[in-house]
């Protein structure tokens, strides 16, 4: 989720929080010459316009994904629950994004239906990821893709994602999947039926560390979407998993890259930070180019809401330059102290310390979604669904939580919000 060109928190969504917003005029006028023309063309775009697009539009840089070898765009559009999402993809799309993000809880394959039946050259010319939810187990895929494809309107997407893969959802079981014989074989009929390229998985757990080292370790999964930060600890597991997975040719793709507090993030940021208004980048700009300085990451999923979203962050790929080790440095310095809601790096060790079964990183994360992300229904029933041990924070240290978290997250403020809020 995320807010809007204005850095507000109307129409957001869950993906990324990337967005405009703080930049000066001169440095957007400059960035985008032609724009208007580009923005007249999305809205009136039809058949014949799409036709046009196919054969004009620009494409951003790319990188390779992984053992596939085929070549993707830095930036990926999500498309999760909005609806404008017809003009957004189409002007994403023009703007220069080759790979598009949806889901079976998405809301937005009616739309990509429609873009393929007006244009259909536009669908050999995208990379296409769709994600489905098979808690019976990995051989549920076949099944669920056949309807992913139908609700789509194309014979085949390029990859197809378990999608948020965790104890929580798929049972403890799920920590297997990734390197047991079950997935690997329905992850080779699938590819061998054509109806998908490559084959994978999503990750927001705090478990994310085990379950890339078991796709490393059973070395068929094609590519992982996890959340992710560019400030991982090097010792830490999640960053030994990174490298595994990448030592054997799985494509990373970062998603979740923002944890809530933008409008302090857009303000403070840059105070903290000035070399970023000598160069002309947002808060935002400057994560996505510390994002794509990891070499492991070959794209960064983010969703964007309006036109504006698009026209930054397509401006950010355009612009992008590798960061030095003491600018990502100062980078986190300067979003750390604007108070993030959730941590991008939770891998569970603020319960832990703690003393509490209590899952802390999820319910800032939802609090995260409900303030920050306008999901406000979605945020109180995922709060529903954890268990009551997992909600009961009662009796937990939290000042030893926060001085244990990699984003030193508020718990004593933040938790007591998520109950009133949530419950």
């Amino acid at each position: 989720m995320e807010p809007n060109a204005n850095g507000n928190s109307e129409g957001l969504n869950r993906r990324g929080f990337l967005q405009a917003g703080g930049v000066a005029a001169t440095a957007i006028t400059g960035a985008f010459a032609g724009r208007d023309a580009i923005a007249a063309q999305a809205k009136g775009e039809k058949a014949k316009g799409d036709a046009k697009a196919a054969a004009t539009a620009r494409k951003l840089p790319t990188r390779t994904l992984g053992k596939t070898g085929v070549d993707v765009t830095m930036l990926n559009i999500g498309t999760w629950q909005n609806p404008g999402t017809d003009r957004l993809i189409r002007f994403a799309y023009a703007s220069g994004v080759r790979v598009f993000d949806t889901a079976d809880c998405y809301g937005s394959e009616p739309a990509f239906n429609r873009w393929f039946q007006a244009a259909p050259e536009v669908r050999k010319n995208i990379f296409l990821v769709t994600k489905d939810h098979p808690r019976q187990g990995p051989k549920q895929l076949i099944g669920l893709l056949d309807k992913r494809l139908e609700k789509l309107g194309t014979d085949y997407v390029d990859l197809f994602f378990i999608h948020g893969i965790g104890p929580g959802e798929y049972g403890k079981e799920s920590l297997n999947w990734p390197k047991s014989k079950e997935f690997r074989e329905v992850a080779e009929a699938i590819k061998k039926s054509g109806k998908a390229r490559f084959v994978g998985f999503s990750c927001h757990d705090r478990l994310r560390a085990e379950y890339l080292q078991a796709a490393a370790d059973g070395g068929f999964v094609d590519a992982i979407m996890l959340q992710y930060t560019p400030w991982i600890p090097k010792d830490s597991p999640l960053n030994k998993a990174l490298d595994a997975c990448h030592e054997k040719g799985i494509g990373l793709i970062s998603m979740k890259q923002i944890t809530g507090a933008s409008d302090k993030i857009l303000k403070e940021v840059p105070k903290r930070m000035p070399s970023l208004i000598e160069k002309g980048l947002t808060a935002y700009q400057a994560l996505l180019h510390a994002i794509w300085t990891d070499e492991r990451i070959s794209m960064s999923c983010v969703s964007m809401k309006n036109v504006e979203q698009i026209r930054m962050n397509t401006d950010a790929a355009l612009r992008y330059e590798p960061m030095k080790t003491a600018e990502i440095e100062s980078l986190r310095d300067a979003y750390l102290a604007a108070g993030p809601t959730f941590c991008g790096d939770c891998d569970g060790r603020c319960g832990r310390a703690a003393g509490t079964e209590a899952s802390l990183g999820d319910l800032t994360r939802l609090l995260t979604y409900h303030d920050q992300y306008g999901s406000r229904r979605e945020a109180k029933r995922l709060y529903a669904e954890l268990s009551e041990s997992e909600r009961d924070w009662t009796g937990a240290d939290l000042e030893a939580a926060r001085a244990a978290c990699h984003n030193n997250l508020d718990f004593a403020n933040l938790l007591p919000r998520a109950v009133r809020v949530l419950s």
